[in-house]
């Protein structure tokens, strides 16, 4: 198992254009959460340019398939998104 940073740029107008999608894309991380594959989620602030997911799983394809899903992406909110594996030093666990 190893952790996987999903980085999402967002449009500028970010934080008014979001309402009529958040609640899809908060059941969507819900549901990653609820399996295990979700660990931490939140936008980036002054400015909210961005959000930082952080899954683990076998493979980056966790976080991959989440973005694909994300009415976020979908809807353009999200200007560009990548995927990037972490290596942990220190976990809670």
């Amino acid at each position: 198992m190893g952790y996987f940073l999903l980085l999402y740029d967002v449009v500028d107008d970010y934080l008014e254009r979001r309402a009529g999608f958040r609640d899809d894309h908060l059941a969507l991380a819900r549901a990653a959460h609820d399996r295990g594959e979700l660990v931490l989620a939140g936008a980036l602030a002054d400015p909210s340019d961005g959000a930082v997911l952080v899954f683990r799983g076998e493979d980056s394809s966790v976080a991959e398939r989440f973005a694909e899903a994300d009415a976020y992406v979908k809807n353009g909110l999200v200007t560009r998104w990548r995927v990037r594996s972490w290596t942990v030093v220190i976990d809670g666990d």
